[in-house]
């Protein structure tokens, strides 16, 4: 979106675990068209940016997501300069009519556990056999994955499986979570769609995974977090544009202008408000 805007400079920030750059990211960032990379991360990638340092340089608006300390980090550095989001820890609903396979809705709910021991992981279904199925994958799933204790201690602090009575009923108990990653794992998710009102991204089938969303899938995915989906949207090109407001008053348009203004200004009690106007006013 920064390229798209025109956004003269990009500058990203990236951690770097074990001081081993990836090339993975290296190789994405040349793609998307970043001019400069700094290999830092955290809490401290932020306040550099904020209010540059010997090396990095201050920036206008910081983007993307992070962990806590790095939402709270944007929080506090905002005025300073500008940013997209607070975005918190890692989000996923799953509404599901029971007939995508249970392995691939438990997959889908790790997907997201693993990020973080914050990460939310809900399930909702008016079939109560299927929750049954999708748990007893999750059993069974979970001791072969590599972040098992993170899955885990994310599923018991902020997991859940919810029984519906409707497809309706789960359609409204997601615009209430409003949350970051939604998949309408149904047969005819087109027809549930339309009962979704917030949301930071919505994967439509069973086929649509929200990891192809992470990596491939196309719209941009730094996403509304933490209930943020009631007022915000994804970033996009309009993040990084801005826009000015112009005014030109001609000498006839400021008789009638200038007349509205000082009585307005009058009642405020802004007198030089007033006088500016009127000093405008034809005798």
């Amino acid at each position: 979106p920064a390229q798209v805007a025109g956004v003269q400079e990009i500058i990203m920030v990236v951690p770097t675990p074990d001081g081993l750059r990836n090339p993975l990211v290296l190789a994405a960032a040349a793609v998307a068209g970043v001019h400069r990379v700094f290999t830092v991360g955290g809490a401290q990638a932020v306040a550099a940016l904020a209010y540059g340092t010997a090396t990095i340089p201050r920036v206008d608006k910081i983007t993307g997501p992070g962990n806590a300390y790095v939402a709270s980090a944007k929080k506090r550095v905002f005025g300073q300069v500008g940013i997209d989001m607070i975005a918190g820890p890692s989000e996923i609903l799953v509404i599901a009519d029971g007939t995508t396979p249970p392995d691939w809705v438990a997959m889908d709910l790790f997907s997201q556990a693993e990020h973080d021991e914050l990460a939310q992981s809900i399930l909702l279904s008016p079939d109560a056999a299927y929750l049954d199925a999708v748990r007893a994958s999750m059993e069974r799933l979970l001791p072969e994955m590599p972040r098992a204790a993170v899955i885990r201690a994310s599923l018991q602090g902020r997991g859940a499986l919810i029984h519906t009575r409707s497809m309706e009923e789960a359609c409204e108990i997601s615009n209430r979570i409003a949350p970051e990653h939604l998949e309408i794992s149904a047969t005819e998710p087109q027809r549930w769609e339309p009962l979704l009102r917030h949301a930071g991204a919505i994967f439509m089938g069973a086929y649509t995974s929200e990891s192809l969303g992470d990596y491939c899938a196309g719209p941009n995915h730094v996403l509304p977090t933490s209930g943020t989906a009631r007022f915000s949207s994804p970033l996009g090109v309009y993040d990084f544009q801005k826009r000015s407001s112009l005014i030109e008053v001609s000498a006839e348009g400021a008789q009638g202008l200038g007349r509205i203004a000082a009585e307005l200004a009058y009642g405020e009690g802004l007198q030089a408000h007033a006088r500016a106007a009127e000093m405008r006013l034809k005798a």
